[in-house]
């Protein structure tokens, strides 16, 4: 037992929860970018059970986590 009487698996699993349900709700804004080209693209919403996915240079909605692109990665894509 940790401290406090209790293991860490109660909170293990509800963060593990609560990222879970984020993917599964998704629902993610895409951010305006700007692609190779330089041409700006403004952000729009991805509808509801699909996220923004693409890269820093070209970026569109999807039902595939794997090819997620969180809003942190977008922000970090301005940066450059």
């Amino acid at each position: 037992m940790g401290p406090g009487g209790g293991s860490g698996w109660p909170l293990a699993g509800t963060v593990l929860v609560a990222v879970a349900t984020s993917l599964v709700a998704g629902g993610e804004d895409c951010l305006w970018y700007v692609d190779r080209n330089g041409s700006w693209h403004p952000g729009f919403d991805c509808e509801f059970f699909t996220f923004c996915c693409g890269t820093c240079h070209h970026r569109y909605c999807c039902r595939d986590p794997l090819r997620l692109i969180t809003e942190r990665q977008q922000r970090h894509c301005l940066a450059f």
